[in-house]
């Protein structure tokens, strides 16, 4: 089972970042953290990097339902999304929430990752 869901795009980076962000918001994630890690290479090591950001996204509802059912899937959260500039383009990765969720032991929290799983696999494909 792979771990993410990716899409190449054809975009400027820049443009990819606002869809993924615009689109994981129609689908109700909102982004708590967007990381430059291009940017934090460079400060903390001095090293060059591709452009390259981590955006933490959370579905409140789910969110919600899932610490409901486990207080510290809080651990694991929230879903992080991938944008990084390839060779070939631009790429768009999201966590699978389901094989992440695979260490826990807890039917409830497996149905709601299934749920998490269907919605960003639809945001990856409507990027």
């Amino acid at each position: 089972m792979s771990y993410y869901f990716a899409k190449k795009l054809s975009i400027p980076f820049d443009s990819a970042m606002e869809r993924s962000i615009e689109i994981l918001g129609k689908h109700g994630f909102g982004v708590l953290t967007q990381i430059d890690v291009q940017a934090t290479l460079k400060q903390k090591l001095g090293v060059e990097f591709q452009p390259y950001t981590i955006l933490g996204a959370c579905n409140p509802r789910f969110a919600h339902q899932a610490l409901q059912a486990e207080d510290k899937v809080g651990t694991m959260l929230p879903c992080n999304v991938i944008i990084q500039q390839t060779d070939d383009g631009v790429e768009v990765a999201a966590v699978d929430p389901l094989a992440s969720m695979q260490a826990v032991d807890n039917a409830d929290l497996a149905d709601i990752a299934q749920q998490v799983q269907q919605e960003l696999r639809q945001v990856i494909a409507d990027i």
